[in-house]
């Protein structure tokens, strides 16, 4: 067959189809052409054919691979993105048409993208920025440090793709609507949730938590939370209303509730013993944003 084909020719009752030095197709000329053989009850056959493998660039041979792999139906999603992370998806903010995406990963670089655009408009560009960045979160991310075991376990669901996507979704998960919605969903599929997956959520909350008080990283062992500011001293979080609220709240309660602020070279941390689990650490936390007066979903 030649290009033609991917622009809807179709033939009812052809089941084979035949291309001739696929390598020179690109990825998804070749899923969109390898689409149009097969109907639900005729069993389809695409034939790639292609000089030995040794002699192809290594981007024709991952093509033809994300084509031996992904030939399921519904595939066109994830052969999307592998065809991006081979021709990778370009500078974005530059004339240059291709980057460094094919290195680092996809999710990564559009990580790295947003903290650069994050912290233009935070420093460089802040005044006219300034009605954007009220309500804005000045932590991106929140790492949780613990003894307490908090996973999807194998004997749960033993398919690791499956677990990494379950861990995927409940990642973007940001308000407990939508933590009550995947649990239900959990339940239905896999049968009663499992203690660790409990603490999984517990951790995913005090996160949540973690990030409206402007703590980078939390750390829970040996029956003490420590929660760790924003590391940068010189962002802008430091100058809010929150944060100066935070400082009279520990000097006059503070003491009284068993907290402590610390300076370091690099952090100003807050420590408070007889704390041994996430559950405990939420608490906790959440206790701190009702008495600040932040807005907070009370959770069971």
């Amino acid at each position: 067959c030649t290009n033609i084909i991917e622009t809807g020719l179709d033939i009812a009752n052809a089941n084979t189809m035949i291309i001739n030095n696929a390598h020179q197709f690109g990825l998804s000329d070749l899923h969109q052409l390898r689409g149009r053989v097969g109907r639900s009850n005729k069993k389809a056959f695409c034939y790639l054919f292609a000089p030995p493998i040794s002699t192809l660039t290594p981007e024709a041979r991952k093509r033809l691979k994300t084509l031996e792999e992904f030939s399921d139906l519904g595939s066109g999603f994830h052969i999307a993105m592998r065809d991006m992370d081979i021709r990778g998806a370009g500078n974005l903010l530059g004339a240059e048409q291709s980057g460094f995406i094919a290195d680092i990963g996809y999710d990564t670089y559009q990580r790295i993208l947003e903290e650069a655009v994050v912290e233009l408009k935070e420093n460089e560009f802040k005044d006219v920025f300034d009605e954007q960045l009220k309500d804005h979160s000045y932590v991106r991310d929140v790492e949780i440090d613990t003894d307490v075991e908090m996973l999807i376990p194998d004997n749960y669901i033993n398919n690791v793709q499956e677990r990494f996507n379950l861990y995927s979704e409940l990642d973007a998960i940001n308000d407990e609507n939508g933590l009550i919605d995947f649990r239900q969903g959990l339940k239905d599929r896999f049968g009663p949730i499992p203690d660790t997956v409990e603490e999984l959520f517990n951790g995913l909350r005090l996160r949540w938590q973690a990030k409206k008080l402007g703590f980078e990283r939390v750390i829970i062992k040996g029956g003490r939370m420590r929660c760790y500011f924003i590391s940068n001293p010189q962002s802008s979080f430091f100058e809010t209303p929150l944060f100066q609220s935070f400082i009279n709240y520990i000097s006059t309660k503070g003491a009284m509730q068993g907290y402590q602020l610390k300076q370091t070279k690099s952090y100003l941390i807050l420590s408070r013993g007889e704390v041994s689990t996430l559950k405990e650490g939420q608490i906790y936390l959440q206790r701190i944003l009702e008495d600040l007066e932040v807005p907070v979903e009370v959770t069971s």
